[in-house]
Order: structure tokens, then C-alpha cells, then sequence
């Protein structure tokens, strides 16, 4: 009898990694080396081969990969950068944080992922920048972005925090952009054990900057060039993601086989909207999101019957106070706030068995059946 679901267990990912681990641990220790060292010029050759970029940047977390990635282009006050209104703040606060404003433009309500079609609206004389997050793992239609911003001369930057693995076309998110941003909180698909993050660039002059500013803008020990971050990947998180890169590709093919069997389990429930991903696009399904008019509804049929959910995110960046001097106001971005009030997140992680999910499938057929 199954009478507890989490949400999210890192019971298997522990497992498989552990051995490797445990030395990395050792080897940092033994080193007596811990800031900018080996282990991090190590994980930087493995994550830029294994995301087909020439260079990678190790960095202290997924926001501060955006903000020195945004800086890098020189983005900075008095320009513009575009970015769904339905993603999570940290994309507005990167770009808020160089002193640019966040503009908004509507998903997909379907994928999730900014709308393509909805892009050029926006586009101003002040526009430098498209941000197009890669949301729940899936990858954005990024041949159609890259388009608009080759037409209007603007960088593009991806916040690939949520889809480390997934592809458009046959290229990896991570590789589109100029220059790009992703983050290894413990929760994502690869997850370090601490906070982490990376940036992604084919550009050397930008990875040459990028590497500045993550280290108080200097490129040599007390000489500053610009005003930097102190953002630097320590090596331990480095040597630990090392070791868990190595899983990746068969942590995402799991999650993939769970997605597929939450899809035939509930696809006869007309009530539920199931995820949909685009032509061209892969998911690596870092999130398995369903929709419903009755979720919270659900939300709490299921939190009584043992089944962890979480809702992503119930309220969308522009009705955030932290942004009430953007303008905004209820009802400006719709779909976002119809994704905010109906979504719910069901358990997905490399681990969880067929039993499992076929419990969470019927208990919720049986709260829509009564």
C-alpha cells in the first residue's frame, strides 16, 4: 500500500552518484584548493562539450549567470530586454538588475514557452535584448526567435535554467543565444548540492568578460578592469556536478518515460490539460504541469491522499509587488494569469516508479469521477 508520494525525492540521483561523489568530496578535500581551481576547469570543458558550446563559465547561481550574461552584452539602464510574462522573477530580476527594463510578452498557453508570433510587438527603439526561457524543460521555438532577433540587431540570451538536455531542431537549449544562463539548484535536472549556476557562449571576447565579471571584474589579482561580482562556482560544486553530468542524459530519458506514462494515464480525463510540446521541440521534463479549473480543488484531494504537488507559480511576475513600478495590472497578461491560477505540478523525478504514478493517476481520475 503506497501512503506517501513526495514531491520531488533525490533518493535515486543520490544513489546512482554516490560513489563518485563521495571521492570528488575526498579529492577537494585532500586538494587544500577550493576557489577557481582544477575541479571547476574541469566541469567547465565537460559542460560546454556536453552543451555543444565552445566555452561554459562556472558561476555562484542560475541569477547571477543571467546578470553577468546581460552585463557582458552591455545591457544596462535605458535599454529594454523581452521576456515571458509567466516565467519565474529570477529572468526580471537579472534584467532589473543591470538597471534594464523587463518588457512582457505572453506563452504559449499551450507549451508554456513565450510566444514567437508576439515578439516584434514589443520591439522598441530601446529593445537590446530577447530572453526566452525555456520553462518546465521544454525547449522554446527558438529557430522563429532567433529570426526576429537577427531582423531587429538584438542579443539574444536564454534562461535555460529548467532544461539542461533539451532540443529545438536538434540543438541543445544553452547553444542558441549569445550568451546564456542556467542554474544547478538542487532541484533541477542537474543539481548541485548548494546553489550553482553556468553561463554558455560561443563568443570568446563574451566568455573573456563573463569570466571578469564573475570574479570583481578582474582578470588579473587586484586589478579591476569593471565593476564585477563576487560569482564564482567553488569546487566543490564543480567536482560534484562532474560526477552527476555523467547521469544526466539517462536521468532526463526517465523522466521522459514518467511523462509519457502520466500522458496515457490521463489522457482521457477532459477536465485536465496535459503538457504540450511544440514541433521541433524536445522536453526534458523538469516539470510535469498539468491544468484544471479545480486545482486547488485538487491540489488538496491529492495532499490528503499522501501526494506531494506544488503549484509553478501562483502569481506571475507582473501582479509581484517587488514589480508594481512596471505598471502593471490585473488582467494585462492573461494567459499568464490564467497558467498561474489553473497549473499544478505532479510529482517527476528520476526514481519514481510505475506503481506510484499509476496511484497518482487514479487518485486523481477518482476525485474527477466524483
Amino acid at each position: 500500500m503506497i501512503k506517501q508520494i513526495p514531491f520531488l525525492s533525490f533518493s535515486k540521483m543520490h544513489e546512482d552518484s554516490k560513489v563518485g561523489i563521495y571521492e570528488a568530496f575526498e579529492n577537494v578535500y585532500i586538494s587544500n584548493y577550493f576557489i577557481l581551481g582544477d575541479k571547476v576547469k574541469n566541469f567547465e570543458k565537460f559542460y560546454a562539450d556536453f552543451n555543444k558550446t565552445n566555452y561554459s563559465i562556472g558561476v555562484g547561481n542560475g541569477l547571477d549567470a543571467l546578470i553577468i550574461s546581460l552585463r557582458a552584452l552591455g545591457v544596462g539602464y535605458g535599454d529594454e530586454v523581452i521576456v515571458p510574462s509567466n516565467t519565474f522573477i529570477a529572468s526580471l530580476l537579472a534584467i532589473s538588475a543591470t538597471g534594464a527594463k523587463p518588457v512582457l510578452v505572453e506563452p504559449c498557453i499551450d507549451t508554456y514557452n513565450i510566444n514567437p508570433t508576439l515578439i516584434e510587438a514589443a520591439i522598441t527603439s530601446n529593445t537590446k535584448a530577447i530572453m526566452p526561457v525555456h520553462l518546465y524543460g521544454q525547449a522554446c521555438e527558438m529557430d522563429a526567435i532567433m529570426v526576429i532577433a537577427k531582423k531587429h540587431k538584438l542579443f539574444v540570451v536564454e534562461d535555460n535554467a529548467q532544461a539542461q538536455g533539451a532540443t529545438y531542431n536538434g540543438a541543445l537549449t544553452g547553444s542558441f543565444g549569445n550568451i546564456n544562463g542556467t542554474s544547478f539548484y538542487p532541484g533541477k535536472n542537474l543539481g548541485a548540492l548548494g546553489d550553482a549556476g553556468a553561463i554558455t557562449t560561443d563568443d570568446e571576447v563574451l566568455f573573456e568578460k563573463g569570466k571578469s565579471l564573475r570574479n570583481y571584474g578582474s582578470k588579473i589579482k587586484y586589478l579591476n578592469e569593471v565593476k564585477g561580482y563576487n560569482s564564482r562556482l567553488d569546487e566543490l560544486q564543480a567536482a560534484f556536478l562532474s560526477v552527476k553530468l555523467k547521469y544526466l542524459n539517462d536521468w532526463n530519458k526517465e523522466r521522459n518515460k514518467i511523462a509519457d506514462r502520466y500522458n496515457n494515464l490521463l489522457n482521457n480525463i477532459t477536465e485536465i490539460t496535459l503538457p504540450k510540446i511544440a514541433v521541433g521541440a524536445t522536453s526534458v521534463y523538469h516539470l510535469y504541469v498539468i491544468r484544471t479549473q479545480k486545482r486547488d480543488k485538487l491540489q488538496a484531494y491529492l495532499t490528503e491522499k499522501g501526494i506531494g504537488t506544488v503549484i509553478h507559480y501562483p502569481l506571475p511576475p507582473h501582479l509581484q509587488e517587488a514589480f508594481s513600478d512596471l505598471g502593471y495590472k490585473k488582467g494585462d497578461f492573461p494567459i499568464a494569469e490564467e497558467i498561474a491560477e489553473t497549473c499544478l505540478s505532479l510529482p517527476l523525478y528520476p526514481g519514481l516508479t510505475e506503481e506510484e504514478i499509476d496511484f497518482i493517476c487514479l487518485t486523481i481520475t477518482s476525485f474527477f469521477n466524483t
